[in-house]
């Protein structure tokens, strides 16, 4: 019997000039031979020329999205006295509340004008990684917080793990490489509120977030509630993310970048000051971590004549405490 002929890629879409090129998830749920590997293409093309991708189709609707919006506004909305009850002491900010300036971008003086919370992986009793993560804090004061974020963070974690598959098949791997490593990954989700600037006391320049790279594998992010994201293009100049509403913007982390040795790049961005100084911000990235033991090292196909030189073996957990101490939070 003849193997059936391997189908013809599908006509990619077009790409506006200045624009993070749009991907769509449904392709890879129409079983289609030929919309999976032309969604392939354009994941890796994307991240290739920008470290970023907006992603449509992907099923993580208002339903989900509103509910987590609302409780972490609920939170912020605390006194801060409160607020500082559930700052986790010598936690790295990995879990629990984190506040207003306590973090800033590697190599950066000035405190980003921010404050977050972070919720991480549930793992049962007896769990290989339950001793090495710490657990999650809830605020008692804000009814329905627990559900509304761990219903997000399972949609967003279902969402990484389709995009990592492509990612490895565009790169000449297995699909499962690279989902593989963050299975039971330290992989969290933050919910960050900028307020105001006219209710801070910032110092001259300081920004919402200065100019940085992901520490993480890829980081998927849900529309924020306003504008400020802005990516650092290969020619040197800045260009705003706007994402439509109700699509992910995606990027690659440095722990990717080192794994690819680079072929996708960790794309610097930054969340620019509003005009509006009346005006809060709040957004919800997913970091995708790997396993704390997972060994980050560069794949066969990411080496060769014309590539940098390997960097050395490192693992997940050694290359996270690293950076954590690079941006303050240890």
């Amino acid at each position: 019997m003849s193997a059936s002929p391997t189908p013809a890629p599908a006509p990619a879409r077009a790409v506006l000039p200045g624009e993070v090129p749009v991907v769509d998830l449904r392709d890879l749920s129409a079983g289609d031979d030929a919309l999976r590997a032309r969604f392939t293409a354009e994941l890796g093309a994307a991240l290739k020329e920008y470290g970023f991708v907006r992603v449509k189709g992907h099923g993580i609707g208002p339903a989900v999205v509103d509910p987590a919006y609302a409780a972490g506004k609920a939170f912020f909305d605390l006194p801060e006295a409160k607020k500082a009850e559930y700052i986790v002491k010598g936690g790295a900010g990995q879990r629990g509340y984190t506040p207003f300036g306590a973090e800033h971008a590697k190599d950066s003086p000035k405190p980003d004008l921010k404050e977050f919370w972070h919720v991480g992986r549930e793992l049962p009793l007896g769990h290989t990684y339950k001793a090495l993560y710490q657990d999650n804090l809830w605020p008692a004061e804000v009814d329905g917080f627990r559900s509304a974020m761990l219903q997000l963070y399972g949609g967003l974690e279902a969402v990484s793990k389709l995009l990592l598959e492509c990612i490895a098949e565009y790169l000449g791997l297995s699909p499962y490489h690279l989902r593989e490593m963050t299975d039971y990954g330290n992989t969290i989700l933050r919910v960050l509120h900028y307020p105001p600037l006219n209710q801070i006391d910032a110092q001259p320049g300081a920004v919402r977030a200065g100019a940085h790279e992901d520490i993480n594998f890829i980081t998927l992010l849900v529309t924020s509630t306003a504008a400020g994201l802005e990516i650092l293009r290969r020619d040197g100049q800045w260009m705003a993310v706007n994402a439509e509403p109700g699509e992910i913007v995606a990027d690659v982390g440095d722990m990717l970048s080192r794994v690819t040795n680079g072929v996708l790049p960790a794309t610097t961005h930054r969340v620019v000051n509003p005009d509006d100084d009346a005006s809060a911000r709040f957004s919800m990235p997913f970091f995708v971590h790997p396993r704390p033991d997972a060994v980050l090292r560069v794949i066969p196909s990411c080496t060769g004549p014309g590539l940098p030189t390997p960097p050395e073996d490192i693992t997940g957990e050694d290359f996270l405490l690293q950076r954590l101490k690079e941006i303050g939070l240890m």
